[in-house]
């Protein structure tokens, strides 16, 4: 209990900051969202005061001293109410992450999941079996696969799989007929638009899971402990599993919790490239356009999301290794 209290409080103190961060940035940008329309009004001739201060009532711009606005920040967080989003007015800020979240969490989240669970395993049987064939091939896709950066992968699946072979959509998240349900229809339409975005994010990140099991499994598998479970005459797979992969998926879940945490924001560049309406996407246009509203609320989910699955892969790091408890 005293180590689960430690954790809290070290969540609790570093989501102040990151609340606190999370309100200066935005300020700190140059510019305002009510200097880009003026700048579009101011093409057709002067802007008179009025204008201005009519355009920014509308957009709802931040009024008072900094620390008024904090407070008044603090209180949208606690309520969860972040206002009128700038960029897609009159939609509240609310509306649009509710629309695009569950897309970039069964997206990103799911093939997140997928892509080290399988990872991992191949990571643990490369290490297990290392100078075999069961060792060569997992590790040279790994290193082949790892070496791809995710917009060039999106853009090479995007070509021949969209325009050459046209066996999946370019764009979108859904048919420009369908309508958002429940039904079977809609989610099997959901999912054959959500392939190429998929592939290219498990094509990209599972070389990394396979190479970096593998290391740490050959590492551990040196260990006395694990030569001492051999002379006990021990399954290699009880050895395998038990003791070696235990220990050596520590680090490896350090890095789950982190890619975990980073599915609420998404994959910017991916969603950009197939058009795909998740939080990437919405966090892209709420930078370009500085929505002060939506960038707040989105890099706050992103925050909150980071600091909760680093909390859980803790306490599991108590559970899986108790020295961490001390």
């Amino acid at each position: 209990m005293g180590y689960v209290a430690r954790k809290l409080g070290l969540f609790a103190l570093t989501l102040w900051a990151a609340v606190t961060v999370n309100f200066l940035l935005p300020r700190l940008m140059p510019g305002t969202p009510a200097d880009a329309a003026l700048a579009k009004l101011a093409q057709n001739g002067p802007v008179s005061e009025a204008t201005k201060a009519a355009i920014e009532a509308q957009l709802g711009v931040p009024t008072g001293n900094i620390f008024e606005q904090y407070l008044a920040y603090l209180h949208q967080v606690v309520t969860l109410d972040f206002g009128i989003s700038y960029t897609f007015y009159p939609q509240s800020v609310g509306e649009l992450v509710s629309a695009a979240l569950p897309y970039t969490l069964v997206l990103v989240g799911l093939v997140t999941v997928v892509a080290f669970v399988l990872g991992t395993l191949l990571g643990v049987l490369a290490a297990w079996k290392r100078g075999t064939w069961l060792d060569s091939v997992p590790t040279l896709v790994g290193s082949f696969m790892s070496a791809f950066p995710y917009f060039w992968t999106a853009l090479l699946l995007l070509f021949f799989a969209g325009y050459v072979l046209r066996l999946f959509p370019t764009s979108g998240a859904y048919g420009p007929t369908a309508e958002p349900n429940l039904s079977f229809e809609f989610f099997g339409d959901a999912l054959y638009h959500g392939v190429l975005p998929a592939l290219t994010i498990l094509i990209t990140s599972l070389g990394g899971w396979i190479l970096g099991m593998r290391n740490t499994m050959i590492s551990t598998l040196g260990d006395d402990y694990v030569t001492f479970a051999e002379a006990n005459g021990l399954k290699p797979r009880t050895i395998a599993l038990r003791y070696a992969a235990r220990n050596a998926i520590l680090p490896n879940l350090t890095s789950f919790g982190l890619a975990l945490g980073g599915v609420v924001g998404g994959s910017i560049l991916v969603e950009q490239v197939f058009g795909y309406p998740g939080i990437g996407y919405l966090l892209f246009n709420a930078v370009t356009n500085q929505d002060y509203p939506l960038m707040q609320a989105l890099f706050l989910m992103i925050t909150v999301s980071v600091l909760i699955a680093n909390f859980l892969v803790d306490i599991l790091y108590g559970v899986l290794d108790p020295r961490t408890r001390r």
